[in-house]
């Protein structure tokens, strides 16, 4: 028999970060989708516009990125055990979580993660965000900056490569940023029904069946 029970999952502080943060990092894409083909793309106007909106976006995003490390490094001290595969998830996680993902979920079975206030995230999971909050989100971060200031930046710009070599980095750092936005908005489809995963992140709410 199966009992349904809801766990409060995300808090309302961290639900408005969520959704301020995705439209932050979705205006960065749209934007620099018309400042890199503009020859093609004409969503916001004109070349001027879409780079006023682009840089405003970025640092939105960097103040974001800056609240959500400060919070789970500092003030909740759990970075480390949401965001970093252990011993466990790199053994095991990932090949069962994969499995599921690419073959078990198509086949009716039950996903082997089961999301808590302290687990949140699966093998996969954790293993992604480590490397896009980690590493992705702040290359991008600091290229932008780096190119939004170029004058007073220039020095440092000029030590790690000049300018061309720091538009490819921002460049290919955001292609794998987006990649990322779709593959994420895909697999929270993977759940009970298409919009369960997306509920949590609007009203805190986690519904799971606990069998008896």
């Amino acid at each position: 028999m199966a009992v349904t029970k809801k766990i409060y999952l995300n808090p309302t502080p961290v639900r408005i970060w969520h959704w301020l943060h995705a439209l932050g990092v979705v205006t960065l894409v749209l934007t620099g989708i018309q400042i890199r083909f503009p020859e093609y793309i004409n969503l916001f106007g004109s070349y001027k516009a879409a780079i006023r909106l682009h840089n405003t976006a970025g640092i939105v995003v960097t103040l974001s990125f800056a609240l959500w490390l400060l919070y789970y490094a500092v003030i909740a001290g759990t970075l480390a055990k949401l965001y970093v595969p252990g011993k466990e998830d790199l053994q095991k996680g990932l090949w069962r979580q994969g499995l599921y993902y690419f073959f078990n979920f198509f086949r009716g079975r039950e996903n082997p993660h089961h999301a808590t206030p302290e687990n949140k995230f699966n093998a996969l999971q954790k293993s992604a965000y480590m490397v896009i909050m980690l590493m992705l989100v702040p290359l991008v971060i600091l290229t932008g900056l780096g190119l939004l200031y170029i004058q007073p930046a220039w020095n440092l710009v000029h030590l790690f490569g000049g300018l061309k070599l720091m538009v490819n980095l921002h460049f290919l750092a955001a292609c794998a940023l987006c990649a990322f936005v779709i593959t994420h908005v895909y697999l929270a489809t993977l759940g009970p029904t298409p919009w369960a995963h997306f509920k949590p992140m609007w009203d805190g709410w986690e519904e799971i069946e606990e069998k008896h």
